[in-house]
């Protein structure tokens, strides 16, 4: 009788196959308890992680995938992985995945599979794991999410960021994106207008969503605005009504990543004060843009017919 191999050395980055336990000569009865014993957690039917791994997101798509190897990461999850801020808190990110061969009909908990074509460079490899690449994943997430929650994921994938303590370079370009849309499918049309809302230049999803709110009462500031103080000091501005010389800035060290990011952001806004060009400036917090935009389109509207 060959020697059965301990549990931990049949795991795949911290994910044990039932299957892989039992053509290594675990027994059947059995084989529930032991795992239970030394601490293993369920993920699915069939796949547990390893005493002391926390079942994050990595390892909870690394079961799904082992247990199905032709499935693709997709949508929010792939967006997550590549660090594509989307409006999803990232503890409730779902499983999503593409099935390309278009032959799925499992059922797996607190998954989702799609039945989708997927051309060889809509493809890569991270973290081990299979997933879109973030042109097709932003093209997915133009087709299948709400406007907001969409224009949030492109401009974050577009652009300059830092997600976490990461600062990671813009992933893709909006060209490659659309090129992605240009094949006809369920809401590519949509998605395709979608494209022309997007601005790249979007430092974070608060400043993408208050633009939206602005744009959908009729309020068309120029966004990203470089000014020189009369010191010289570059500064660049969420939003400028230039006629009115009315400034709006999204802040709040919750989105810009720690109080020393919020310190320096109140110093830029005595600076942008001191801009000839800025004769009024407004502050609205990322909670005022998720929670109270209208609150915060009212004051804009005061200000703006206060500076006339």
């Amino acid at each position: 009788m060959r020697e059965r191999r301990a549990l931990r050395e049949l795991a795949e980055g911290g994910v044990l196959l039932t299957c892989r336990a039992l053509e290594s000569g675990w027994p059947a009865r059995g084989l529930t308890r032991a795992l239970r014993a030394e601490g293993w957690g369920r993920l699915q039917a069939g796949a547990w992680a390893e005493p002391g791994r926390e079942a994050d997101l990595f390892v909870r798509l690394r079961a799904v995938q082992l247990l199905n190897p032709r499935l693709v990461v997709s949508h929010r999850s792939a967006a997550a992985l590549w660090r594509i801020e989307t409006l999803a808190p990232a503890t409730e990110v779902p499983l999503e995945f593409i099935d390309p061969a278009l032959t799925f009909r499992g059922k797996a908990r607190g998954v989702r599979v799609r039945r989708a074509r997927l051309d060889r460079g809509d493809t890569a490899l991270r973290h081990g794991l299979r997933l879109t690449s973030p042109a097709r994943t932003l093209a997915d997430l133009l087709r299948s999410l709400p406007r907001d929650d969409a224009l949030v994921a492109l401009e974050s994938g577009v652009g300059y960021r830092r997600v976490g303590q990461v600062r990671r370079a813009p992933l893709t370009s909006l060209d490659t994106v659309g090129a992605a849309l240009a094949l006809p499918g369920q809401g590519a049309a949509r998605a395709r207008r979608r494209l022309g809302l997007c601005d790249p230049r979007a430092g974070s999803p608060a400043e993408t969503v208050a633009r939206l709110r602005m744009t959908d009462a009729a309020l068309r500031p120029e966004s990203q605005v470089e000014l020189i103080t009369p010191a010289g000091r570059r500064v660049v501005l969420d939003f400028l009504f230039r006629c009115e010389g009315l400034a709006v800035e999204i802040e709040g060290y919750a989105y810009h990543g720690t109080r020393e990011a919020h310190r320096r952001d109140i110093s830029r806004f005595n600076q942008v004060l001191q801009c000839p060009e800025v004769r009024g400036l407004l502050r609205f917090t990322a909670q005022d843009v998720f929670h109270h935009p209208d609150r915060m389109i009212s004051e804009i509207r005061a200000a703006l017919l206060a500076s006339g």
